[in-house]
């Protein structure tokens, strides 16, 4: 529902799809925030941890991998992943340098502001640039680089409907969230699963079922640039909103060699998925299967580290 009734203000708004795929990762990614704040409040580290960068890699696997293989093909241009691609691999680093507690909280914050504010700034404004003094070449490439308005669709919800609508649905998802922590954390204590498992794969799973369900229905409608800018805008998000900005008030996680391994696999998934689809064609099913059986390699990781 919340998808939907995004979809029907984005439309209204004719917001590009890179903004929309931003505002779309925000709400979906409700479930990862809140299950990722929860257990580091709870003193459940692996497990906060676990959910980010399980439910990080999961986004990858199920929203572009999948989709790929459900749509047979996903196309965007260059300018999109070299916009989308680039300020998801900066997070990726600088998080994972704050985690293995090579950059302190307040610079690994700094650091990620200097790079997320002109990315917004960009993909909110850019219907603006025309207006600017820019080249004819310039402005194709702003325009690629955030994708077309998003049109709307006869006989939908009402505007002042989805408004009414965003909040309950947000509110929904986060309680079901709380509730969804501490029952897998109360049975993962109760069956002896060690928290690394609970985090990286059952909360991480269940916690990105919003994400999967609006990636895979962007992707089978050919919205390849707001499929990407949703998975790539909520790993960011999980990574800002669940271990930096937390960071700052309590430890997130002790650094490991697990860890280590970890936050570089998050990494080799995201640069694949890019040159994946950046090459020409686009990303077809073999791409989607090469994604999900990485993903598939980092459970079995996990499950045996565990």
């Amino acid at each position: 529902m919340f998808a939907r009734r995004l979809d029907v203000l984005g439309a209204h708004l004719g917001l590009p799809e890179a903004l929309l795929g931003l505002l779309t990762a925000a709400g979906a990614d409700a479930p990862e925030l809140s299950s990722a704040i929860v257990a580091l409040a709870a003193g459940s580290k692996s497990v906060g941890l676990g959910v980010v960068l399980g439910s990080n890699l999961f986004n990858i696997a199920s929203m572009i991998g999948v989709s790929a293989v459900v749509a047979g093909r996903l196309r965007l241009h260059r300018e999109a992943l070299a916009l989308e691609g680039g300020v998801a691999a900066a997070a990726t680093l600088i998080v994972g340098l704050l985690v293995l507690r090579v950059l302190p909280a307040w610079l690994a914050l700094v650091l990620l502001l200097l790079v997320l504010l002109p990315y917004v700034a960009v993909i909110s404004i850019a219907e603006g640039f025309p207006r600017l003094t820019l080249t004819r070449d310039q402005r194709t490439a702003v325009r690629h680089a955030v994708g077309p308005g998003h049109l709307p669709r006869p006989g939908g919800p009402s505007v002042r409907g989805s408004l009414l609508a965003l909040p309950s649905a947000v509110a929904v998802i986060v309680l079901g969230a709380i509730g969804m922590v501490h029952a897998a954390i109360d049975l993962g204590d109760r069956w002896d699963v060690p928290q690394v498992v609970v985090g990286t794969i059952v909360l991480a799973v269940l916690t990105s079922i919003p994400n999967a369900y609006t990636g895979i229905r962007l992707g089978r409608s050919g919205r390849a640039a707001a499929l990407v800018s949703e998975t790539m805008n909520s790993n960011t998000i999980n990574l800002v909103g669940g271990l930096a900005i937390p960071a700052l008030f309590v430890s997130v996680s002790r650094p490991t060699a697990l860890v280590g391994v970890d936050f570089a696999w998050l990494g080799a998934a995201t640069v694949l998925a890019l040159v994946l689809l950046g090459r020409r064609g686009g990303a077809g099913s073999r791409a989607g299967m090469l994604l999900l059986v990485l993903y598939c390699g980092f459970v079995v990781l996990q499950g045996v580290a565990g």
